[in-house]
């Protein structure tokens, strides 16, 4: 059954508050969205039903959450189309995932004097790792630019994927910029030049209908949190062959068996990168999340997501000392909107449009590098998802209106 767009908000306990006297517009899902009540709902019930440490061949509590840990697992391999659940890693988050990535499998396939290659418009959880596993490697880290307007060099490729380049990771969705980048031609790309592809999908499989098969990437990586779903929470989905091929990142209970006094026979698939104890309740939460995008449809969630967007574009365009970060093309991105106000620091404006019970981030955006490469050192971020309203885009376009300015 479908949920209609009139609806969708009400499933959002948290946006009922008052913030300072007003009503809460909560602008800063790019950081962590808000939850619906089915995902807190389906954490309680978990602990109240089900909780045990899991185990197929236990007690009945082991056995349900064993069930309920692994129906989870399959419920994300759906969602992004994945082959095989055994190719789903639950993580901490994109963070954790990317660090697993550049630490198993760049450990065993970096060499001296080989390439990573990366974008200037990374957030620091896909630029650091693997600046970190270069480094430990021997090899060099290069990066695609930008043009003005944000979009990435796609020309500068054909210089930069050499027979030296092992590993091309980059993001789906800008965190700073909101545009979407042209994934499948990305890693169709580095295909071409036998290059393995990560995909930081933190920004995307929140708001777009993500098929890793279509894409062609050899790992994606995406957040819980900024889908409604449980903080420290995430997937790292990456290809069956490659995923038996690396080493494990942790080593305990649950990812090997037979285990004796000098060796270990390590469980399959994503089984193996599941050291000890795991966070039962939060792929539970996660995959009520995932169904909860699902009863809305991606198609209704994006073309809601693209008229709100539209009338921030709008409504920003006629702020004279308001510069919005990247394209203004609504078609281009989702409803990320990062700017600069004319003559007022980014962490000022967070906190007189807090004042206003406005919520909406502020600073480096974790993106240092690509807020450089635009001529600015700190921004200030808008996101929108699906419970943003018209109304809540006119307050903050008046809020900022009345910020110094002389409109």
């Amino acid at each position: 059954m479908k949920i209609a767009a009139p609806e969708w908000r009400s499933h959002f306990p948290a946006l009922a508050q008052r913030v300072n006297g007003f009503p809460l517009a909560y602008l800063d899902t790019a950081a962590t969205a808000q939850r619906p009540a089915i995902v807190t709902k389906a954490v309680v019930d978990f602990y109240e039903r089900d909780n045990a440490n899991p185990g197929r061949t236990l007690h009945a509590l082991a056995r349900r959450a064993d069930e309920d840990y692994e129906a989870s697992r399959r419920a994300a391999a759906r969602f992004i189309s994945a082959a095989d659940p055994l190719e789903i890693v639950f993580t901490r988050g994109t963070t954790e995932a990317i660090n697993l990535v550049a630490t198993a499998w760049g450990g065993a396939n970096l060499r001296p004097g080989d390439e990573v290659l990366l974008t200037v418009s990374e957030h620091a959880s896909n630029m650091l790792p693997w600046q970190l596993a270069a480094k430990r490697a021997g090899a060099t880290v290069r990066y695609v630019d930008i043009d003005d307007e944000g979009h990435l060099r796609i020309d500068q490729l054909d210089a930069l994927l050499t027979p030296r380049t092992k590993v091309f990771s980059f993001m789906h969705v800008s965190n700073v910029l909101g545009l979407i980048n042209p994934a499948k031609e990305l890693c169709a790309l580095a295909r071409r030049s036998g290059v393995i592809t990560v995909v930081d999908a933190a920004q995307s499989v929140p708001h777009l209908k993500v098929d890793v098969q279509d894409i062609g990437c050899d790992f994606l990586a995406f957040s819980g949190h900024k889908m409604m779903g449980p903080m420290g929470t995430g997937v790292l989905w990456g290809r069956r062959a490659l995923l038996d091929a690396m080493p494990p990142y942790q080593a305990g209970s649950n990812m090997a068996h037979a285990v004796n006094l000098e060796s270990a026979d390590y469980s399959p698939g994503a089984l193996k990168f599941g050291a000890g104890t795991p966070n039962v309740s939060g792929p539970v939460g996660l995959a009520a999340a995932m169904g909860f995008i699902d009863t809305i449809g991606h198609e209704s969630l994006r073309k809601y997501e693209q008229m709100v967007t539209q009338h921030a574009l709008t409504r920003f365009g006629e702020l004279s000392r308001i510069r919005i970060l990247g394209s203004t093309v609504a078609t281009d991105r989702i409803g990320v909107l990062s700017f600069v106000a004319d003559g007022v620091q980014s962490q000022d404006v967070v906190t007189a449009l807090d004042a206003k019970g406005i919520a909406i981030r502020g600073g480096d955006l974790a993106s240092l590098p690509l807020l450089t490469r635009l001529g600015t050192t700190h921004a200030a971020r808008a996101s929108i998802y699906l419970y943003t309203t018209v109304e809540e885009i006119d307050r903050l376009a008046d809020a900022l209106k009345a910020l110094g300015s002389k409109d």
